[in-house]
């Protein structure tokens, strides 16, 4: 029978603590709460680590979050040789912040890699130090030090990161607001989540279910690591923190 969590870090990324109940334990030792902070993996952005504290104080540490049948059942994968929770228990629950925001970061930046580069997607992944966007570009004159530098004004200019929601029947009579290739945001839930940036979403906006900071200031200094051909006409660009290496 299909769980459905609460899920807190669509309305707010920045919950890192919070309290929540324990309502079941699948056959394969995932823990499902009645709502939960934990982002589970899904558009190329990893689940959520942290723990959970236990009413008698013990901790319960968290290796993974994933999705079950749907995107609303949330399940906790504890790591190895953890004392499992019983059903009904509440829980404290934390993230591993650092590594989060670290995501949160490096997400923003590639919705941003994708304003400037406005080709369809063919893949992408986020990590907490090395996150990739491949774009179907046949155009092979575009350096790394012109990216970055594009990037980092965007960056400075600290516009503000939102989400709003709108209908399936919007999306599908805006169907430029999807980047992605090859993947289609997926339906019936009758509503679709929209990362918004830019003052009334004057920079970007695209279907994503992902975390986010608030402002672009906050993703902090970023550049293009590498350009990769990856066939014909597509192109990895490689984001990576810090400032663009001398030559």
């Amino acid at each position: 029978m299909m769980t459905q969590t609460q899920v807190l870090f669509r309305d707010d990324a920045y919950l890192r603590e919070g309290a929540a109940r324990v309502v079941a334990i699948n056959n394969r030792g995932g823990i499902l709460l009645d709502r939960t902070m934990f982002y589970a993996t899904s558009g190329g952005q990893p689940g959520d680590t942290g723990r959970f504290v236990r009413e008698d104080g013990s901790v319960i540490k968290i290796a993974a979050t994933v999705t079950g049948e749907t995107k609303d059942e949330i399940i906790h994968v504890p790591a190895a040789e953890q004392v499992f929770p019983e059903v009904g228990e509440t829980l404290q629950l934390s993230i591993d912040w650092d590594r989060r925001f670290k995501l949160m970061r490096m997400h923003t930046a590639c919705h941003l890699l994708s304003v400037i580069c406005p080709f369809p997607i063919t893949g992408a992944s986020v990590s907490e130090t090395d996150s990739r966007v491949d774009f179907d570009l046949p155009d092979a004159s575009v350096t790394k030090e012109d990216v970055t530098g594009r990037l980092m004004e965007l960056v400075n200019a600290a516009h503000p990161v939102f989400t709003r929601w709108i209908s399936e029947e919007e999306l599908d009579s805006n169907p430029d607001l999807v980047k992605s290739k090859n993947v289609r945001p997926p339906k019936g839930a009758g509503r679709i989540r929209l990362v918004c940036i830019g003052d009334e979403a004057a920079i970007d906006s695209q279907p994503c279910g992902g975390t986010h900071v608030a402002s672009t200031a906050e993703v902090g200094e970023i550049h293009i690591g590498k350009i990769e051909k990856k066939g014909r006409e597509n192109r990895r660009f490689r984001i990576r923190f810090g400032p663009l290496p001398a030559n």
